[in-house]
C-alpha cells in the first residue's frame, strides 16, 4: 500500500469517527447506555445531590419523577424506565403482575416512616381504638400493610376498620375535615400532618414490619447495562452513607427539592436513614414473610415465591 493511501484510508476512518461521536457525544460512542432511574420527589435523586455525588461518567442517569410506587412500577412493565427504589408490600404487588422487574440490592431502615397518623383531638388513643372507623390509605402500598399488621397484632380483623383506599392528597384532606378518622401513609406525609397540622402517630412500621425496600430494575436492564446498575447502587450507598452523619444537610435539600419546611424535612429525613445491603437468604427470607402475609390478608390472591423476583447475584 503505498503512503498516499495509507494516509487516504486514515483520513477516512478518522472522519467515520468524528461523525460517530458528533452524532452520538462522546457517551455514545463509547460508554454504556444511560440508565433511566425512577424516582420520586425527595427520592435518590435528592440524596445523591445533597451528598454531591455525581453521575458516574460511564453510565449517567437520567431521572422521571413518579407520584408513588403505583406508577413507578407501571413505568418499570413498561419498560419506560430502568430502574427505581420499591417498598416489600409494592414488591410484592409488582411480582404478582409481572416477571419483568427483580430486586438487586435492599435498603435497610427502622420502619418509623410508615405510620397511622390521627387528628389531634381524636378519641383513639390505640389501634383497637380504631375498630369501626374509617382509614384512609392506597390499596396494596405499606400503609395498607402495616394497618393490617397492627389489626392482627391487636386482635382485631381487616372487617373491624373501613378502608377508604385514596390518594395521600385527597386523604390528607378527608383526615383534616373528618371524612375519614385515620390516615395510614409515609414519609413526607407522616412528617407534615405531624409537624405542620399537630397529627398524632398511633402506631409505626418499627414493630411490623420489615423496614426494607428495594432496588429493583428490568430484566432487560439487567441484561444490557449491569455495569450501570452496579454503579448506581453504589452511589446510593455512598448516599446513605453520607446521610448517617449529615441529616440536617440533607434535610435543607430535601426541603427546597419537596417545598415543604425544614422542620418537616428535619422529621422525615430522620426516618429515611437507611443501609444499602446485598439480597442474601435472610433477606429473601424476609421478603418471603411479607408476601406470605400479603396471601394471609387478600392483599393479593395466591402464594407467590420471594426468591423469583430476586437476583442476589449482585453484592455491596
Amino acid at each position: 500500500m503505498t503512503l498516499t493511501r495509507r494516509r487516504s484510508l486514515m483520513l477516512g476512518l478518522g472522519g467515520l469517527l468524528f461523525a460517530a461521536v458528533h452524532r452520538h457525544g462522546i457517551s455514545g460512542a463509547y460508554a454504556a447506555e444511560p440508565l433511566r432511574i425512577g424516582d420520586q420527589k425527595g427520592g435518590a435523586r435528592s440524596l445523591l445531590k445533597a451528598a454531591g455525588i455525581g453521575d458516574n461518567a460511564s453510565s449517567p442517569l437520567h431521572w422521571s419523577l413518579f407520584a408513588g410506587a403505583p406508577m413507578l412500577i407501571q413505568a418499570l412493565t413498561a419498560k419506560a424506565i430502568d430502574a427505581g427504589v420499591i417498598g416489600d408490600a409494592p414488591l410484592v404487588f409488582a411480582q404478582s403482575g409481572s416477571d419483568e422487574i427483580r430486586a438487586i440490592a435492599g435498603v435497610q431502615t427502622d420502619g418509623t416512616t410508615t405510620a397511622v397518623v390521627v387528628q389531634p383531638d381524636s378519641a383513639v388513643r390505640s389501634v383497637a381504638d380504631l375498630k369501626g372507623k374509617r382509614i384512609a390509605t392506597l390499596k396494596g402500598q405499606t400503609g395498607h400493610y402495616l394497618v393490617l399488621a397492627a389489626l392482627k397484632a391487636a386482635g382485631l380483623q381487616a372487617t373491624d376498620v373501613r378502608f377508604v383506599f385514596i390518594p395521600p392528597v385527597a386523604a390528607k384532606l378527608a383526615l383534616q375535615t373528618g371524612a375519614v378518622d385515620a390516615w395510614a401513609t409515609w414519609g413526607p406525609y407522616i412528617s407534615d400532618a405531624k409537624v405542620s397540622n399537630g397529627a398524632r402517630e398511633i402506631v409505626n412500621g418499627s414493630q411490623l414490619m420489615s423496614g426494607l425496600s428495594y432496588v429493583v430494575a428490568t430484566r432487560e436492564a439487567l441484561e444490557k447495562n449491569r455495569a450501570g446498575l452496579v454503579s448506581y447502587v453504589q452511589q446510593l450507598k455512598a448516599g446513605h452513607q453520607w446521610m448517617q452523619t449529615h441529616t440536617d444537610d440533607y434535610a435543607k435539600v430535601w426541603a427546597e427539592e419537596v417545598g415543604l419546611s425544614l422542620p418537616v424535612a428535619k422529621d422525615v429525613v430522620r426516618t429515611m436513614r437507611g443501609t444499602i445491603i446485598s439480597l442474601t437468604p435472610d433477606i429473601v427470607a424476609k421478603q418471603q414473610q411479607v408476601s406470605d402475609f400479603m396471601t394471609e390478608t387478600g392483599m393479593i390472591s395466591g402464594k407467590l415465591n420471594a426468591q423469583a423476583v430476586m437476583d442476589g447475584s449482585f453484592t455491596f
